[in-house]
């Protein structure tokens, strides 16, 4: 039974939550106890009872054979059950790095039959034990040892969500009626869990998850507690692979009428969590006073009603978790059609790729169950879908139109505008949207324009002839079938446009068209856009990074690719070793689970026009981010890039995040990918950009307060030396 519906769209897995229980070999009454009465969507359960241990077997056995103590044969449940419905548990008192010979033994023993009997029941995932100390060597040793040869099950590491040291952000309870008893309850139980992980948690799962080679199917489930570290220190969590939050209920408030609650911070906590699809379990008994008159006869949260005699006593708990889910505002409409592209990796416009290439001009590269076009910006020509893209941008062109409107105001004074004729020039016209944006200003503005619109691909200019005849512009438009770079215009141009921007601004060559081009411009002409900005941040970003693998590729032909695309993956995806080339190339991807470690830091600009006779578009640039000492250590597993462009005085355009162009940063698509659902009219306005991923090969750990420098061709120099990535261009370079 979900959390609810919120429109419909949310698919999501945060919609499901989960309850703890205890060790039960009745698992079909567990099961119908849980789900039927109590409303939630799986448990986590413990596969073993408690009290087994190995040695103590083998003593009473006398070394003879024996059954081991499972929650029941894999038979009392249907496996649709086992596993949708289940988490296995694993038991809570190993503790591989014990000194106790006897019980390391016991632990690893025990740990390996229990994942086995819940692979065998073909469970989604389990549930490991917290490390009991700061050692965990020899528990992550093991657990390497079965991610070898796992199937597809998660293992969900348990790391309680501790307080640093020096971090003072503490529990506030804002609840009138909260009582000593209950802050002493809460206090009580933080410390009983902090005092098996002292310091900063993070650095135990980080320990941990080093120790098994950043393996993809291990993830974390956290315990949140009654206390919780400051904002940057939660933060930085979003971009690891947390799957659940187990929230006990010694951690809810109780509110003015008898009903468990979450302070402010808490509220806060689990919604991000939710909106980033983790899962909720509810952990622990009945702590607050439900007044007796709900018990007769509720309404749960999904409106039905229940009868005090089968009502469960962690129901309250999850009807406000299911409240604090529904309440959450709705994705806008932009949002939604994009929520599968969150955290998938694109390539963008690129060089030759030997494992991502065109074979020939009827062919397309597939990746996973998606596809794209790997294609050069002046050495291919592009698609009618990839135009189709573009030109649903609305936002882009309604930017430009400003921009070129003001641009005609500043050129033409009001009283010769009747008489003076504006020369403009499209360079990379395409298929004719800034030729119309340029009509359209000069309309507002009463001013008269001539138009030359300069595309090198031959087949988009059989479409620019087709509109010029169809809205009667002959007059005005004159089109030139030919390369910018060696076009010789026949008069000089006052306003040169073009829209030749890339993620990271200068990554589609916009400065080498556009140095070439500026011949075309008057010495006082105008340039739209006018400069351009790079811009780059450190995040962590556990999922991207796992997914820069190859990949098994197939070539279908595009129309081939939508029917290719809704059948799945195919088995499209293989793991295989992380090579040079993968870490080495720049991918554009809806960022989404990543943790934003530092603000963005300025990296190139470039101005146009530029008539310096020294002009070089070399750029060598040193930057330090400074990460705030109150999130506690973190891992860099490579950059996020933006740009911000100003198109002419004070109209810009950009995705970078604290100045994005409203509706382009949150809800946008790739310029440098063509989907799938360009072939249909969704109705959509589509921006034209996502940001663009540089990984690192090897994710670099930096620590409280230490400066992490950066420069592009990318690496590392503080605190932990990487290699330079893409040296000389030999993985991602762009064809001139």
């Amino acid at each position: 039974m979900a959390l609810g519906e919120r429109g419909g769209w949310d698919k999501s897995e945060s919609r499901y939550c989960g309850v703890e229980t205890d060790f039960n070999d009745d698992m079909p009454h567990l099961l119908s106890f849980n789900l039927s009465s109590g409303g939630f969507d799986f448990v986590v359960a413990s596969l073993m009872d408690p009290n087994y241990r190995p040695s103590l077997m083998e003593k009473d056995i006398g070394g003879g054979s024996h059954v081991l103590p499972f929650a029941g044969s894999d038979l009392v449940l249907s496996p649709s059950q086992w596993s949708s419905h289940v988490v296995g548990k694993i038991s809570s008192w190993i503790d591989l790095d014990s000194e106790d010979e006897i019980l390391r033994t016991d632990s690893e023993t025990t740990l390996k039959q229990e994942i086995s009997w819940a692979s065998h029941l073909s469970l989604q995932a389990c549930l490991l034990p917290s490390p009991k100390g700061a050692s965990c060597a020899n528990y992550a040793r093991c657990v390497n040892q079965i991610l070898q040869s796992l199937n597809n099950m998660q293992l969900w590491l348990r790391i309680p969500l501790v307080k640093n040291d020096d971090d003072t952000t503490d529990f506030i309870p804002s609840v009138s009626t909260v009582t000593y008893a209950q802050i002493l309850s809460w206090r009580i139980f933080s410390i009983h869990v902090y005092s098996r992980v002292r310091g900063d948690s993070w650095e135990l799962w980080n320990s941990f998850r080093l120790l098994c080679e950043h393996h993809s199917q291990l993830s974390v489930a956290l315990d949140v507690l009654s206390s919780l570290p400051s904002a940057n220190s939660l933060g930085r969590w979003l971009g690891e692979p947390v799957r659940a939050a187990i929230i006990h209920t010694d951690s809810f408030l109780t509110n003015a009428r008898g009903y468990p609650c979450l302070s402010r911070r808490h509220q806060k906590l689990i919604t991000g969590f939710l909106n980033h699809s983790i899962q909720v379990v509810i952990s622990g008994k009945l702590n607050h006073g439900v007044p007796s008159v709900s018990l007769d006869s509720a309404l749960d949260h999904t409106g039905t009603n229940v009868e005090s005699s089968q009502r469960h006593s962690l129901r309250p708990y999850l009807d406000y978790i299911a409240y604090l889910y529904q309440r959450m505002d709705p994705l806008p409409e932009q949002e939604r059609f994009e929520l599968s592209y969150r955290d998938f990796l694109q390539s963008p416009l690129q060089g030759h790729n030997p494992l991502f290439h065109i074979i020939s001009d009827e062919f397309c590269t597939i990746e996973f169950s998606n596809y794209y076009l790997s294609f050069q910006p002046l050495m291919d020509n592009l698609e009618a879908q990839t135009y189709e893209t573009f030109e649903k941008d609305s936002v882009k062109y309604i930017q430009y139109q400003r921009a070129i409107g003001n641009a005609l105001v500043d050129r033409v004074p009001d009283e010769e505008a009747s008489s003076l004729t504006t020369v403009l020039m499209v360079v990379g016209a395409g298929r004719g949207p800034l030729v119309r944006a340029s009509l359209q200003a000069a309309e507002e503005t009463g001013r008269k324009l001539k138009i030359y619109a300069v595309e090198k691909n031959p087949n988009a200019v059989v479409t620019l002839h087709s509109l010029v005849r169809l809205e009667g512009w002959e007059k005005t438009v004159t089109i030139v079938s030919c390369d910018m770079r060696c076009w010789d215009a026949p008069e000089k141009a006052d306003i040169l446009v073009s829209e030749l921007l890339g993620s990271f601004g200068d990554n589609e060559l916009s400065p080498e068209c556009l140095d070439g081009a500026q011949r075309f411009l008057k010495q006082d002409g105008i340039s739209i856009p006018s400069s351009y900005t790079s811009f780059i941040q450190p995040v962590t970003a556990s999922k991207l990074h796992n997914d820069v693998i190859p990949c098994l590729c197939a070539q279908v032909s595009p129309l081939e690719a939508i029917s290719f695309s809704s059948k799945c993956a195919l088995a499209l995806q293989v793991k295989s070793h992380k090579d040079v080339v993968h870490f080495e190339t720049a991918y554009v991807v809806k960022v989404h689970s990543v943790a934003r470690l530092a603000p963005c830091e300025p990296v190139f600009t470039f101005t146009h026009p530029n008539f310096s006779t020294k002009k070089s578009n070399q750029r060598y640039k040193k930057l330090r981010f400074e990460i705030p000492s109150d999130t506690g250590s973190a891992m860099v597993h490579g950059f996020a890039g933006y740009f911000d462009a100003m198109l002419y005085k004070d109209v810009h355009l950009g995705i970078e995040p604290s100045t994005a162009t409203p509706n382009m940063f949150s809800c946008c698509a790739s310029s440098s990918v063509c989907f799938v659902e360009s072939y249909f009219d969704t109705g959509l306005q589509i921006p034209a950009w996502f940001a663009i991923f540089f990984p690192l090969r090897t994710p670099v750990c930096i620590r409280p307060g230490s400066p992490l420098e950066v420069w592009y061709e990318w690496c590392v120099a503080s605190p932990n030396p990487s290699p330079v990535h893409n040296s000389n261009g030999r993985s991602y370079w762009v064809g001139l």
